[in-house]
């Protein structure tokens, strides 16, 4: 079984509206870090040296390659990224090998069978 990782950048108020729509998705998993920071094409506004930005979650994916074009695709819609600039990213990349899965790929299987 092949894998790969979903790196996704959002605010953190959506972070749980993402972290259900992957799993609706079929993603068995996140690992979210909070309090991670970004800058996109417009600079961050600041007010007296202090930043106005929202802070920002990175939830961490590692998901079966067959299920990972239909997360990611749940992920950029409910977090609306191509409809309003700034709210976040989620890109995806391939994992060479990963240990500590064995319980996903026994969920796995089945789906993975239907979707081949």
């Amino acid at each position: 079984m092949h894998f790969k990782l979903i790196v996704t950048l959002i605010e953190d108020e959506k972070s749980d509206q993402v972290l259900q729509a992957a799993r609706e998705a079929g993603a068995t998993g996140a690992t979210v870090l909070n309090q991670a920071r970004g800058e996109g094409v417009q600079q961050a506004r600041t007010f007296f040296g202090l930043s106005l930005e929202s802070q920002r979650d990175m939830v961490l994916l590692l998901v079966e390659e067959h299920l990972s074009r239909k997360i990611l695709e749940k992920i950029a819609a409910v977090g609306e990224f191509d409809e309003k600039p700034g709210t976040g990213i989620a890109f995806q990349i391939d994992v060479e090998d990963a240990v500590g899965v064995a319980h996903q790929v026994e969920e796995l299987t089945p789906v993975i069978e239907e979707e081949i």
